[in-house]
């Protein structure tokens, strides 16, 4: 068995998730039974994370074990070729030691939520941004999103149907900026609890409106209590950014 790490890059428009569902497809299934098509092999694709339906990916990374050998690109070549007209594209492949898990072995993760700032309705962005008309006050949200920063009980901005054993998680940062009517809010964490991001960003736009103060997103983090979620931000503004690996930190130091 041969072990190849993918990067995919998709639309998470007219997927259930990324994670194979029983009803609906699915990121997971399509690249699949792209690789079925290309090996003739029934293969599981494992990832560095798992996205809701409507949720993006930039470079999503994961790993799949075939028993046949394959020149690495030529295999994402082949993967391309079979996934169409699906909207997932396999960015890089390389071959990895048995050892490496594409979700285990990854020490941070990275995502970015957009919002399209503008009075104007969306058409190109359409699906792929949180379109807000009201002026949004992005320095006060990045002020607020400070008291986010650290290790803290996420409980509040945790989803009822979360599956991790603990809601105590590491935020190592939580940034918002503005490019003229886009506003980008980037995170990065070892791990995220499900629909984190998305209710952190929810109750950082009530910020942004004046519906909030700054100090009730640190008195909502204190409660611990998912009723004191202010807002969970709408799926289709968030990507999967990038995921981490010490062995690449280890290359880019070198």
């Amino acid at each position: 068995m041969t072990r190849y790490a993918l990067t995919l890059e998709f639309d998470g428009t007219p997927f259930q998730g990324l994670q194979r569902q029983k009803h609906g497809p699915s990121v997971q299934r399509s690249v699949e039974q792209a690789i079925n098509a290309v090996t003739g092999e029934e293969v599981t694709l494992h990832s560095a994370g798992r996205t809701d339906s409507g949720v993006h990916a930039l470079a999503m990374r994961c790993h799949v074990d075939i028993a046949r050998d394959f020149a690495p690109s030529r295999l994402m070549e082949a993967i391309n070729a079979k996934v169409r007209p699906d909207p997932v594209a396999v960015t890089a492949c390389e071959i990895k030691p048995g050892e490496w898990h594409a979700r285990f072995s990854c020490i941070r993760r990275s995502y970015q939520y957009r919002i399209r700032n503008r009075r104007a309705p969306l058409t190109i962005d359409l699906g792929r941004a949180w379109h807000i008309r009201p002026e949004l006050d992005h320095t006060a949200m990045h002020r607020a999103a400070q008291a986010l920063v650290g290790r803290h009980d996420f409980t509040t901005f945790r989803s009822a149907n979360c599956q991790s054993d603990s809601a105590i998680k590491t935020l190592d940062r939580l940034d918002v900026r503005r490019e003229g009517d886009w506003i980008f809010i980037e995170t990065e964490a070892r791990s995220f609890l499900h629909h984190q991001v998305r209710s952190m960003v929810g109750c950082l736009a009530l910020v942004g409106m004046g519906r909030w103060t700054e100090a009730q997103v640190a008195h909502a983090l204190a409660a611990a209590d998912r009723q004191e979620l202010g807002l969970n931000a709408p799926p289709h503004g968030l990507y999967f950014v990038a995921a981490d690996y010490p062995e690449e930190h280890d290359q880019e130091r070198n």
